[in-house]
């Protein structure tokens, strides 16, 4: 009974400790047998709704032949390219709205949310890149020119949609890298926010710019920059609409890599390629459950966490990567990994 009734006192350490269990309980049931994760990654694959349309074949990694137009397709105004040979599991995402600096429109954020959705089910995909295919330009943010058309009551519900595809791309159960080759503002920046690294070239230009419209970041800028970089200096750049290049961007730990651009004007996508590679001999489970368990934690105390990781390690413990990791390193080789 005592216990009970310590349990039931709000604000008691019972009730602190019974919130921590269900937080665990919550995070246990994604990882339950069979490894589900957000997602449900284990479920019926799903094939790919789009895909690449005008690439060149990958050779050694290079950069993809890209071609402009003042005139570019709905349905090419995003690219999905599975990299293949060495860079099998890498997934593309490329923006291609050149006329519109790849704002985000009606039609974008519709590709872009059934992109994610046949990633996330995708038990292949080991590494997700996003990236523009339109020189200097990452992405402006949300498309201006179709925002003033619509009237006072569509505004709300769109951003909405801007958000949950945003949230969407945080929640993908694998690594997530926004190569950064260009102008990144509002809404370009707060994707590239949502990826779990950032690199950029030191001629991009990245800001959340919002309040010189009067508004404010929609699409989780107002949450994630300052878990990137710490409440105050997001505060100043927000209230500032403040645009960093890509060494201040790194300087205040907004970006992780920072390059000088090269003369294809990708350098940001070639260091995101190279990282993803370095990614890819990691096991796949270990990989899906190690991004749940940093997500996951950083948003609670530290033994609330713990508990978290302790789950997460868990479910390592059965799958047959863990046992060809024992192995290849008793045999001294490479690990031959599946992802089961």
């Amino acid at each position: 009974m005592a216990a009970a009734a310590v349990v039931a006192v709000p604000g008691t350490l019972g009730t602190l400790q019974a919130g921590r269990a269900r937080l665990v309980a919550a995070c246990c049931a994604r990882l339950r047998p069979g490894w589900r994760l957000p997602g449900s990654l284990m479920g019926p694959r799903v094939a790919p709704a789009i895909w690449a349309r005008g690439w060149a074949p990958a050779v050694g990694g290079s950069a993809p032949r890209r071609g402009y137009s003042s005139e570019v397709k709905t349905e090419d105004e995003l690219r999905v390219r599975y990299l293949e040979e060495e860079n099998r599991g890498i997934v593309v995402l490329g923006i291609n709205r050149a006329y519109a600096k790849n704002s985000f429109s009606k039609n974008l954020i519709k590709m872009l949310s059934k992109a994610v959705d046949a990633l996330k089910s995708d038990k292949k995909v080991r590494t997700i890149i996003v990236r523009s295919e339109v020189p200097g330009i990452f992405c402006a943010g949300a498309d201006l020119k179709e925002r003033v058309k619509m009237n006072p009551s569509e505004v709300g519900p769109f951003v909405s949609k801007i958000r949950a595809v945003i949230n969407e791309i945080a929640n993908l159960p694998v690594p997530t890298i926004a190569a950064i080759d260009g102008l990144a503002l509002g809404g370009g920046l707060e994707l590239a926010l949502a990826c779990d690294i950032r690199v950029a070239a030191s001629s991009a230009k990245m800001g959340l710019v919002e309040t010189k419209l009067a508004i404010i970041p929609g699409g989780g800028g107002t949450q994630r920059l300052p878990r990137a970089i710490g409440m105050s200096l997001a505060k100043e750049l927000i209230f500032s609409a403040r645009v960093l290049d890509g060494q201040e961007a790194k300087a205040v730990g907004l970006i992780s890599h920072v390059l000088e651009q090269n003369q294809e004007g990708d350098a940001a996508y070639r260091k995101a390629l190279d990282l993803a590679r370095e990614f890819l001999p990691q096991g796949p489970v270990a990989m899906r459950v190690a991004k749940l368990a940093i997500n996951q934690g950083m948003e609670v105390d530290l033994v609330t966490g713990l508990a978290i990781e302790e789950a997460c390690y868990a479910q390592t413990i059965p799958t047959k990567d863990r046992l060809e990791g024992l192995l290849a390193f008793k045999e001294k080789r490479s690990p031959r990994y599946k992802g089961e």
